[in-house]
């Protein structure tokens, strides 16, 4: 893939940006995981590989949720937004209209501020 995550020359981003690109892309690329394992499982005709598959699918949603948290931690707008939308019942559009609406913008120029500091300790164990 080379660099290809990056919208700008990486040597002028500063280093938390670049590490959140990366993250976008790690979350790209266990979302892509989740489909081509699904897809297989959905043609393969053995039990026993299909098994295994599925083991696998279970480490890619892992992948993909921890990849997703961190980036929801680095961006509290996006985690603010996301906390109005998932694991809620109801209509997904009218939820995500309700959240986008609510979140704070809180530079008030309409448009999220940089991710701050990415220093921010281990996912293991840690709750919020």
């Amino acid at each position: 893939m080379g660099f290809e995550q990056y919208h700008e020359p990486a040597s002028e981003l500063p280093a938390r940006t670049r590490t959140f690109a990366r993250m976008c892309a790690n979350l790209t690329e266990e979302a892509e995981a989740i489909s081509w394992y699904s897809q297989r499982m959905a043609v393969e005709p053995d039990e026993t590989s299909r098994a295994i598959m599925a083991n696998a699918l279970t480490e890619e949603f892992k992948h993909f949720s921890m990849d997703l948290e961190f980036l929801l931690r680095a961006t509290p707008k996006w985690r603010q937004i996301a906390r109005g939308i998932l694991f809620r019942d109801g209509d997904i559009v009218a939820n995500g209209e309700n959240a986008e609406e609510a979140a704070d913008d809180s530079d008030g120029s309409g448009q999220q501020a940089p991710p701050p500091s990415l220093d921010i300790g281990g996912l293991k164990g840690q709750r919020q």
